[in-house]
């Protein structure tokens, strides 16, 4: 019976580390031939991390990223790699590729043919279109390698190469988390496996880049649509499985379907062979039994993901710790406890900064959160700066109410002292602004706005209340008080202000606030779901006349299918109107 044992290296690699990346590509080379593998694939670009954006556009970073690849190559024996990296022809063109690399050399390459350019890609912007498919004999079997877009579209390079007679596809990856992705990716894995008859093996990045997490999620689907192994959610992992291909060859004397195919991809040749090994390099392998790791709930996956963006956003831009203003507030108490679970409670602050609006409860349960988080606390009053800036505003603020201008200074004051903070011990202020907030401006530039990082940007306030019942569930005890919970959402910047005095109920809100910004849904189509004309009208005018904000905001985590920022780009002068 002929077997292939495939090893998956799902890798958290920085970009721009070429070096750091590269060692550790070798060191994990290692552990797959250590457990007898006669291949291990890496993510997209592991070379020089993903996404490198405009480090591309730098001669001297391709070049560096060349060698570097030479460099796993000459440390590579006694396995067969496949890696990601960015290749360069004499004509100037770069490509998004793939190296198989076997016996210390690379013995051959393949370039993306499909460049997404939609959402948070960009990818037209940097490389030129691949061409060619080939197929790599590797132990004997035919390996077809492609990578990541390549095999979303079932016409595209992974089907010619099993029409000519692939019995295994390896796809690289470097596939962004959104929430609910990973089941969709699998059902499209599990369909191109069946309908090709092939095996899939399925490779992603791991961790965190600026405003993007990647899950790892790497998994294996036989040629029946089955699923042989899975790994890990969000942490690195080597997923190692003995493929069948006898079954792949049985499941193809089966399948009459393919046979005309086959001969169009033949005769139009379109896929070429490549010799890299005809035997395994160790015949007799030690058993092994494939792992499935288990998937996380809907609320348990969102939390992996922003605990894994904070950690690598801190570790790879050189931050250790973290200032966050405690409200008392249910949004600066999940991001507290994230921060917690990133970075340590050594490394977090958490300061209140209370007001003359400041409830006791609010005060109280900061300092309540701070204790169970067992992070540094501090309070610093605001009140004596705020009666002195309405004191210094008095002259220009003169026969005028008290409003949002009052209301937002606090915001700024509070602003002003993290960020001083932040200079005097050179920490990262965490901001706690929900994507229900940003989306509709409640939130002040400069205040509740300022700071290094966003945790929960992209995270609707429905899903913050969410996220902070699973927090109690997970621990087994109440970390987030159960007061901030239940408590009525107040900026507390007036007496008796609640957020339902500006904002419909977070309930109604987010499900509008889902319909137009990440589905582009109109005016009619949102009312027609059964929404309020009047209420889908003034929320749709709060999300349009509150770009510029947005725009002002500090990066933060994704986790839905269409956040601010990278995925969705709106001019700010901008004088259409909807209904």
């Amino acid at each position: 019976m002929r077997t292939l044992r495939v090893a998956l290296a799902q890798v958290d690699l920085a970009v721009g580390d070429l070096r750091g990346n590269a060692a550790r590509i070798i060191e994990w080379t290692g552990r797959a031939r250590d457990l007898a593998a006669d291949i291990v694939a890496f993510p997209e670009l592991a070379i020089t991390g993903y996404p490198p954006e405009d480090l591309l556009l730098r001669r001297s970073f391709v070049a560096d990223n060349l060698a570097a690849l030479e460099e796993v190559a000459a440390a590579t024996r006694g396995i067969t790699l496949v890696v990601g990296f960015v290749d360069a022809d004499r004509d100037g063109e770069i490509y998004n590729a793939a190296a198989v690399i076997h016996d210390g050399r690379v013995v051959g390459r393949y370039h993306k043919h499909f460049l997404p350019n939609y959402g948070v890609f960009d990818e037209n912007r940097y490389f030129q279109e691949g061409s060619g498919a080939p197929i790599f004999v590797i132990a004997g079997v035919d390996v077809g390698v492609n990578v990541c877009e390549d095999i979303w579209y079932p016409t595209g390079p992974p089907r010619d190469q099993a029409l000519a007679g692939a019995e295994v596809i390896i796809n690289i990856n470097g596939s962004p988390y959104h929430r609910g992705k990973g089941g969709f990716r699998e059902d499209m894995i599990a369909t191109r496996a069946s309908d090709y008859a092939v095996v899939v093996c399925y490779v992603n990045l791991v961790g965190g880049q600026d405003e993007l997490v990647f899950d790892g999620h790497s998994v294996i689907y036989d040629e029946r649509g089955q699923l042989l192994a899975r790994g890990a959610m969000f942490r690195e992992d080597l997923v190692v499985c003995d493929i069948d291909v006898e079954g792949v060859f049985q499941s193809r004397l089966h399948d009459a379907r393919r046979r005309k195919d086959r001969l169009d991809v033949q005769r139009a040749d379109r896929v070429h062979r490549i010799n890299v090994s005809d035997v395994p390099v160790v015949p007799e392998k030690p058993a092994i039994t494939a792992a499935i790791a288990p998937l996380l709930d809907p609320a348990e996956e969102v939390w992996h993901a922003l605990v894994l963006g904070v950690k690598d956003y801190f570790a790879k831009t050189g931050n250790n710790t973290a200032h966050i203003g405690l409200s008392g507030g249910i949004d600066s108490s999940v991001v507290a406890a994230i921060a917690v679970d990133a970075l340590g409670p050594e490394n977090v602050t958490g300061v209140s900064m209370p007001s003359r609006f400041s409830s006791e409860g609010s005060k109280t349960d900061a300092h309540e959160l701070a204790k169970r988080l067992g992070i540094r606390f501090m309070t610093i009053p605001i009140e004596e700066a705020f009666a002195a800036s309405l004191d210094m505003l008095a002259p220009a603020f003169a026969d005028t109410q008290f409003g949002v201008a009052e209301e937002n200074l606090q915001a700024r004051i509070r602003g002003n002292i993290l960020m001083s903070l932040s200079n005097k011990f050179g920490s990262l202020v965490l901001t706690t602004g929900n994507k229900s907030e940003l989306a509709t401006g409640y939130s002040t530039l400069y205040g509740d706005m300022a700071g290094g990082f966003a945790v929960i940007k992209d995270v609707p306030k429905t899903l913050v209340y969410e996220l902070a019942r699973y927090k109690n569930r997970a621990a087994g005890r109440e970390i987030i008080p159960q007061a901030v919970i239940d408590k009525p959402p107040s900026a507390e910047l007036r007496p008796g202000q609640l957020d339902t005095d500006t904002l419909p109920p977070y309930p109604v809100l987010d499900p509008i606030l889902r319909a137009y910004v990440e589905d582009d849904r109109s005016v009619d189509e949102i009312v027609a779901m059964g929404f309020d004309e009047a209420t889908v009208q003034r929320v749709v005018r709060m999300v349009d006349r509150n770009e510029y904000k947005r725009r002002q905001s500090p990066p933060g985590i994704k986790i839905t299918p269409r956040a601010f920022g990278r995925d969705r780009r709106l001019p700010i002068a901008n004088r259409y109107q909807q209904g």
